[in-house]
């Protein structure tokens, strides 16, 4: 049975459908709660909405928009149920905004950004794999440019008031962090789990990871 995805703007998202996000995310370790998902229609663009078999299986709030010229698809706070099938919800749902995105910014490199609280949805970059130059990635050490990057991401999602650019991870000040929350089928990648060594999700911080959706692979979604 296919995942059904639809994405629309955030501006029609109603309040049933708000709640029945609310509901798929008590299994989740991030916890968002009604009022936190209802600021986040106020705060982005569109949402993608993924149902598999009738019922509501994931959603992502996300924006397409160009950040110092840059094409970018950016992911807000996110959610996948625990399903056996989340891997392909998350595909899908990754790829209905990859498919705008290419509409949006044809013939160019669009970047994927995101924050995350551990290792498990990190792997989430690994589920599209024509994502290239993860960063952070295993046994990489970040140029200026992608430090760079990190920085302006951690602006754009309002985190940059304690930002280490050299760790990619924003320090938070006691609220949830609006992250993809996604859980890996695989062990995370010993290598991988310690990007997240000091990341306190407790304390609201999260880790700032993106890559790149190359021109020639996006073409493959027209």
């Amino acid at each position: 049975m296919a995942i059904d995805v639809e994405t629309k703007d955030c501006t029609s998202l109603s309040d049933g459908e708000l709640a029945e996000l609310g509901d798929i995310c008590t299994d989740g370790p991030a916890h968002f709660d009604i009022g936190l998902l209802s600021k986040q229609r106020e705060e982005w663009v569109l949402i993608t909405l993924a149902s598999d078999g009738g019922n509501l299986a994931g959603f992502s709030f996300c924006t397409l928009e160009r950040i110092g010229g840059t094409p970018s698809v950016l992911i807000g706070l996110a959610s996948v149920t625990r399903s056996p099938r989340r891997q392909e919800v998350l595909r899908a749902m990754m790829g209905d905004q990859l498919h705008r995105a290419v509409l949006a910014f044809p013939d160019e490199d669009v970047l994927v950004g995101t924050r995350l609280i551990d290792p498990a949805g990190f792997q989430a970059f690994r589920v599209f794999t024509s994502l290239h130059e993860i960063v952070p990635r295993p046994g990489h050490k970040a140029t200026g440019e992608e430090r760079a990057w990190g920085r302006r991401l951690s602006k754009r999602f309002g985190v940059d008031a304690d930002y280490r650019d050299r760790e990619f991870i924003a320090v938070g000040e006691g609220v949830p962090p609006c992250i993809l929350d996604y859980e890996g089928l695989d062990e995370a990648d010993p290598a991988v789990a310690a990007f997240f060594a000091e990341v306190d999700a407790a304390r609201g911080d999260c880790l700032i990871a993106f890559g790149w959706a190359m021109a020639e692979d996006l073409a493959a979604l027209e």
